[in-house]
């Protein structure tokens, strides 16, 4: 290995700059989106892990591969196109060859680059088998370097990959450790006092003007340096995973008490300075066909009565979540547990059901609310935060009182997932009259889930949502917290 790292920090290979920090990709660069075979057929619709996500950027198993390559189907290969900037930079490293006696391995992905913003995306770890058609197992590390190089002379500049994901993902080196960043405070901030809330909230309007709010929001780290996901590449529970790079830490992760004990979720709980508030959740992937029964043992082993849902069952024809419920005036049998539909009330934005949950073994029965927001658009997010305002409001009126978590959950519980917390968390801090720092807010988030709030497109609907919060006084200080 040590001869192999030697040669990366000396060869860039044209990907990386030698000198790459945290400011070398400022700007989103622009990818070719790739739609995908689906499994079934290209007009059949089939809820299956580990496919693709566009709306939200993520990366994907994908068992099609173009014939001719060598490598047959069904063996969890990925295909990535991706075209270079406009410095001629693909944004990811390489190390090893048949000159090493070493698999192609990738070993460095920057952000915002093309490899990292490529639909599926690149990642660190990936073994690459075909460059542009050729399989390059038997080439050397210079070799490969030259072929990726070369792909920015044709015609469309176009490199096409297919890799096996994970290959080598090493525990030693934290992630992304030349664009990380560490907000100075590893706390939401105590500081109370009007003159604190009012100053914070101005802080973020001119950051959001400036810039500067989506700059470090990219620069904050999305897996916490040192927290492991180990029980997710378990191969037993690989297929319980809706997306493969989406996984809940060791850590913080719930652990079901009876059945296969693994289920991609983890606690996330978010405490309010100077209230003696602790806001509980459950942040959770979209339920699959093969782990609905587990998503209904975790509601039952946490007594938890409301589910909060923030994606459809199928957006731009792909499958975000797995119907998990019956409908209206039906029952359903999950395992030990029998569910009721007994109410149901849809709007345009908003879905609301009510379910009766009973354990069929002891005949014990629990009321379950499930509150499913609708209007979240398939591309980027809403135009206007109204909608969802108005559903975080009743999310929290449904909440008044309640000490066991709130499962929430989208489709691969990061992106609106940590929307809605961290809408919730600003709001209960105005209440408090605490000074509100979204990145802090995130960070806190990220402590207990990795990348909750994905994209800055998401980070900027939740900042902006805020302000409009404040402006327009949906919520203001509480009279306790004002002297």
């Amino acid at each position: 290995m040590g001869k192999s790292a030697s040669l990366i920090c000396g060869s860039d290979g044209g990907f990386l700059t030698h000198n790459a920090n945290k400011d070398t990709y400022p700007q989103p660069i622009p990818t070719k989106n790739v739609n995908f075979p689906s499994v079934g057929g290209d007009n059949q619709i089939k809820d299956i892990p580990n496919h693709t996500d566009p709306d939200n950027q993520l990366p994907a198993y994908n068992d099609y591969l173009p014939n001719g390559n060598g490598y047959p189907e069904g063996h969890g290969l990925v295909t990535i196109r991706m075209i270079p900037d406009e410095q001629g930079r693909f944004g990811f490293n390489v190390k090893g060859g048949a000159d090493q006696g070493m698999p192609i391995i990738v070993s460095r992905v920057a952000p915002s680059t093309p490899a990292d913003l490529a639909i599926p995306r690149l990642n660190e770890g990936d073994q690459v088998l075909v460059i542009n058609g050729r399989d390059v197992s038997q080439h050397t590390h210079e070799q490969v370097v030259m072929f990726i190089r070369a792909s920015r002379e044709t015609h469309s500049g176009e490199l096409v990959l297919i890799v096996r994901p994970n290959v080598y993902v090493s525990e030693d080196t934290p992630e992304e450790h030349y664009f990380e960043y560490l907000p100075e405070s590893h706390v939401i901030t105590t500081t109370a006092g009007a003159n604190a809330l009012e100053a914070s909230l101005v802080l973020l309007q001119e950051s959001l003007e400036g810039g500067a709010a989506l700059a470090q929001f990219e620069q904050l780290y999305r897996k916490k340096p040192g927290m492991t996901m180990n029980a997710a590449r378990l191969e037993t529970n690989i297929p319980k995973n809706r997306y493969r790079d989406i996984s809940p830490y060791d850590q913080t992760r719930v652990i079901l008490k009876s059945g296969g004990e693994y289920i991609n979720a983890n606690y996330v709980n978010m405490e309010i300075p100077g209230s003696g508030i602790v806001n509980r959740y459950i942040a959770a992937q979209g339920p699959l066909p093969n782990t609905c029964v587990d998503f209904w043992q975790m509601v039952w082993e946490q007594h938890s009565s409301l589910v909060v849902m923030l994606t459809t069952k199928i957006e731009r024809g792909r499958v975000k979540c797995h119907q998990y419920w019956p409908d209206l005036y039906e029952t359903v049998d999950y395992g030990e547990l029998q569910i009721t539909c007994v109410k149901e009330e849809d709007t345009t934005s908003f879905a609301f059901r009510e379910f009766n949950l009973t354990h069929l073994s002891t005949n014990e029965e629990r009321h379950i609310s499930h509150m499913q927001y609708i209007a979240w658009p398939d591309h980027g997010v809403p135009d206007d935060p109204g909608d969802f305002l108005d559903f975080v409001g009743k999310v929290r009126q449904k909440r008044t009182g309640m000490v066991e978590p709130t499962i929430v959950h989208c489709s691969a519980g990061i992106g609106r997932t940590g929307v809605l917390i961290t809408m919730e968390t600003a709001m209960c801090l105005i209440e408090s009259n605490q000074p509100v720092y979204p990145l802090s807010i995130v960070r806190q988030m990220r402590d207990q889930r990795a990348m909750l709030i994905q994209t800055p497109s998401q980070y900027k609907f939740v900042c902006e949502a805020i302000l409009k919060v404040s402006h327009d006084q949906l919520v203001k200080p509480m009279e306790d917290y004002q002297r």
